[in-house]
């Protein structure tokens, strides 16, 4: 008995003297570095604008870690944080953004809104100001090449607004004549040349900016920041990265998307989402009595989406009374857009709105993303478009 009080007294001691200890380091540490204080100041917006700390650079849809409202066009979040972190601050419901770098420090943002009177009452912000925060510093000072690359940009547009006009209306018409035509003008080659060479000015800084920091964090995030989406050709970027790096919360981040784990072999679980009219369907009713499912992620913003949608028509046509249905679901944020992108594309199957939970548990990390789902809700396709969807559902359902 006496042996344990003795290991019980020591044991307190042992404790008492690990809170001395940590007293001791929380007064040697500056107030103010163990957690962030990001306060704002915004003009032009009412008070009431919902305010939300969201986390960016993670190509995901994520939700927000933070929220809280206007008043006086002040608002404020507090938080700790492993490292510094890209956020968006969004206004309103995902109307307008501020991005910033967050770190342990106190920071401050000011800005003057602005609410559009169009459809939509997006935000627009001008003389943003961000300070108390070296990493954002280092951010901007870094990405500041963005600012020539947009003046490149606009210059090598002047004077083809109107051949670009026309030649995308000739392109969405079917016209290829009228494109010949342009296409082989002088001043259309001389377009397509400016715009070669700003692609692979583009591709060389962006490059040059991953490569600079390949020993460190920064390398991954900006390898996130600078790439919407990742293909197997990146791979070698992150490989070149250091251990360090790869093993940063960004550089693990990098590592998922890069390599995604398959869902081929999986069983899909039952969900329900809403259609345009705000009614809630079940996966399983929709899907019930067919042979063969194809979940479709898309958005209306998504250019290769909407692409494949006449490829998509094509497949339903031709495999719909065979026992193959498609099931498409949306991630646009903004509904009217998506109820907008509906109406002109009108797709004749089930169309549903994401809720973020569905597409996550879908792993889903890039649009156009399709699974294909046998009778038994077992995933065993993903990512078929065009001519390789053509020819699994030829395989399947061939009679």
């Amino acid at each position: 008995m006496k042996a344990i009080q003795n290991k019980i007294i020591g044991l307190c001691i042992c404790l008492f003297m690990v809170s001395i200890n940590i007293q001791a380091q929380k007064k040697k540490t500056a107030p103010g570095s163990v957690s962030y204080t990001v306060e704002g100041n915004i003009t032009g917006l009412t008070d009431g604008t919902a305010v939300k700390l969201v986390p960016d650079a993670t190509h995901s849809s994520e939700l927000p870690v933070a929220e809280t409202a206007l008043k006086d066009g002040k608002f404020t979040f507090t938080g700790k944080l492993d490292g510094p972190r890209f956020f968006y601050v969004v206004f309103g419901k995902n109307k307008g953004n501020i991005s910033v770098m967050v770190e342990n420090s106190k920071i401050k943002i000011t800005a003057a809104g602005t609410v559009s009177d169009n459809e939509g009452e997006w935000i627009s912000f001008k003389n943003v100001v961000i300070t108390g925060s070296k990493s954002h510093d280092y951010y901007l000072k870094e990405t500041a090449f963005k600012e020539e690359l947009n003046k490149d940009y606009a210059e090598y547009h002047k004077g083809t607004e109107e051949l670009g006009k026309l030649y995308s209306k000739a392109r969405v018409s079917g016209n290829k004549k009228t494109m010949d035509s342009i296409g082989n003008s002088p001043e259309w080659k001389a377009f397509e040349a400016k715009e070669k060479a700003f692609f692979a000015k583009v591709e060389k800084t962006t490059l040059d900016l991953i490569t600079r920091h390949k020993t460190n964090w920064w390398g991954p995030f900006f390898m996130m920041t600078q790439y919407s989406y990742f293909t197997p050709e990146q791979k070698p970027i992150y490989e070149q990265f250091s251990d360090a790096a790869k093993k940063s919360y960004y550089g693990q981040i990098v590592d998922k998307d890069l390599n995604p784990k398959s869902l081929i072999g999986t069983s899909i679980a039952n969900f329900g989402l809403k259609d345009k009219d705000g009614k809630t369907l079940n996966a399983k009713d929709i899907v019930a009595g067919k042979k063969y499912i194809l979940v479709d992620f898309w958005a209306s913003w998504c250019g290769p989406c909407r692409k494949e949608i006449p490829n998509l028509k094509t497949a339903y046509t031709e495999y719909s009374n065979k026992g193959f249905e498609i099931l498409s679901i949306s991630i646009d944020k903004d509904e009217k857009a998506w109820q907008k992108a509906l109406g002109q594309e009108n797709m004749q199957w089930p169309n549903l709105y994401d809720d973020d939970k569905v597409s996550k548990a879908f792993n889903v990390k890039t649009i156009p993303a399709t699974y294909l789902v046998d009778s038994k809700g077992v995933i065993i396709g993903d990512n078929l478009r065009g001519a390789e969807l053509e020819a699994k559902l030829k395989e399947l359902l061939k009679s």
